[in-house]
């Protein structure tokens, strides 16, 4: 028989963000890339953000993050995965969603402070999976939501 195992107290969080694979006409992912402190370099990402408005769904949390972050509308968004971000520590959900018929937002908006800093990339979904297979792309979020877009893509295209 085992010790009996000391478990940390669990963080309540729960639903706490969303995030967007935006895919173009062309099977280009949108990748940002931001400062990020605690691993202390520029990390590409998908869009995303917390879900801190109150009473909005996770689906609108995700068209306004791409409104945010990349001056996008999508004319299709559905729901891709809902990922567990660190089921050892605490309980936080993010919803991934697939986003296509990409077109500009009718303004732009005004980024401050980290959002500032974001670079935004057009990167082929194929050349994305490679980068997250060879470990060169390791952000939880994208590799998930990615990966799922992919295959999501390809049962697609099989009819």
């Amino acid at each position: 028989m085992g010790r009996a195992q000391r478990h940390r107290p669990l963080r309540r969080r729960g639903d706490r963000a969303a995030a967007v694979v935006a895919v173009d006409d062309e099977e280009r992912v949108l990748l940002i890339q931001q400062y990020r402190h605690p691993i202390r370099h520029r990390d590409w990402e998908i869009p995303a953000g917390l879900l801190d408005v109150a009473g909005e769904p996770p689906i609108e949390t995700a068209r306004r993050e791409l409104a945010e972050e990349a001056d996008l509308v999508a004319a299709s968004i559905e729901p891709l995965v809902s990922v567990f971000t660190t089921p050892g520590g605490n309980d936080e959900v993010v919803h991934v969603f697939l986003a296509r018929e990409l077109t500009s937002a009718s303004a732009m908006f005004a980024r401050t402070d980290e959002e500032a800093d974001i670079r935004l990339e057009w990167v082929a979904l194929a050349d994305v999976v490679d980068a997250i297979l060879a470990g060169r792309m390791r952000n939880g979020i994208l590799v998930a939501g990615v990966l799922a877009a992919a295959e999501k893509l390809s049962r697609l295209r099989r009819g």
